[in-house]
């Protein structure tokens, strides 16, 4: 396997323990630390002196992240999560008794919560299942009968399924339904569009495949859309005569900032935007190779040692996201000892869920499985 190029200097993490655990949170490269370490000594130093240039910091993050998602500018607005930018949507829309959502069985709490919470207004929810064979076909058949809207992660968080967006997104447009990706688990893997697959709404939290802090996200909306959510959050940040205090009558502004209702998180802004940097940099081709080169690598040594694996279709539908059985041995118990023994990744599925990111090195995945192999002793 080739292990070129590197990243010693950019994730130590890789010296310190086996962190294969990047679809939950992620460890920071060594640039995000370095700029949140001078953001925090020129504050001290010096206040808020400088905050056209934090500005100017937080629409670099912006492009970096329309770069990231292939979206137009001004259709991207930082949120504090994932959850904050699905609850936008769920109460922005007009919502109307007899509404139906579609979601998949497999969606992570965030993406199911927020629509059962409709209840109260007449919404329906429909979780249809994900068959191996045809991932797609009972939603495109959910589909067929005009829901309102579907809203469905890019990549399944359990078990790493990768559902095919475009065949989702032409669906939707031609039913009139509005078209929702909970993109967490791909964004800052795969190379990701907005445009290509046709998303009404897209969002993601920074603290896992984009490689930044917890606490900050992004929210896109097509701008043929965007007045179609009505606003449920407003402050001094989010009016299009930004800044202007003393102006009495307002309006939200033009673009996606009419979702910012106040103050910015500069800190974790400073952090993102040293992490984007960074796998804009390396290219997010070379990403996603690395990620899925890596994944199956992994999945190659677990097969020697008699791993089953969840998705069947890892191969034809790559994703950062490896989970893996036992047979006869309980993988909650087999998690806990790995956790002990440093190797850090999650319990997930059924099964254990390993996720490495494109700077994990050959060592810390061989090493991980060396850890396995020695704890299925244990059990």
């Amino acid at each position: 396997m080739n292990t070129e190029p590197r990243w010693d200097d950019e994730f130590p993490v890789n010296h310190e323990c086996l962190y294969l655990n990047h679809a939950a949170v992620a460890p920071w490269p060594e640039r995000a630390r370095i700029a949140v370490s001078d953001f925090a000594a020129e504050n001290t130093a010096l206040g808020a002196s400088r905050y056209p240039h934090w500005s100017a910091m937080e629409a670099g993050l912006k492009r970096n992240l329309e770069t990231l998602i292939d979206a137009p500018k001004g259709s991207v607005a930082l949120v504090k999560n994932t959850s904050e930018a699905l609850s936008f949507v769920a109460n922005g829309i007009d919502w109307q008794p007899g509404d139906v959502v579609v979601i998949s069985d497999q969606e992570f709490p965030s993406n199911r919560i927020v629509w059962e919470a409709l209840a109260c207004k007449g919404v329906k929810v429909i979780a249809v299942a994900l068959p191996w064979d045809d991932p797609e076909s009972l939603l495109l058949e959910a589909l067929a009968q005009k829901p309102r809207l579907l809203s469905i992660s890019a990549i399944q968080y359990a078990t790493g399924l990768t559902l095919d967006l475009v065949r989702l997104g032409e669906a939707c447009r031609a039913a009139g339904t509005l078209f929702c990706v909970d993109a967490i688990q791909a964004v800052g893997a795969l190379p990701f569009s907005v445009q290509a697959i046709q998303a009404d709404f897209a969002m993601a939290d920074g603290h896992k495949w984009l490689l930044g802090p917890e606490g900050l996200g992004f929210f896109y909306v097509r701008p043929k859309v965007m007045d179609q959510l009505t606003l449920s959050e407003y402050g001094w940040h989010m009016v299009e005569d930004m800044g202007n205090y003393d102006r009495k009558d307002w309006q939200p502004a033009a673009d996606a900032r009419r979702f910012e209702c106040g103050s910015p998180n500069m800190l974790a802004a400073t952090a993102l935007k040293a992490s984007t940097d960074l796998l804009l940099e390396v290219g997010m081709d070379q990403v996603a190779t690395r990620v899925v080169t890596n994944v199956l690598y992994l999945k190659e040594l677990l097969d020697d040692k008699g791993a089953t694996f969840i998705n069947p279709l890892l191969h034809q539908r790559p994703s950062g996201i490896l989970t893996f059985h036992f047979m006869g041995k309980d993988s909650t118990q087999l998690y806990k000892l790995l956790m002990q023994a440093g190797v850090i990744c999650a319990n997930r599925g059924g099964g254990i869920r390993f996720s490495p990111h494109f700077h994990t090195t050959q060592e810390v995945m061989e090493d991980a499985v060396d850890a396995v192999e020695c704890l299925l002793e244990a059990l």
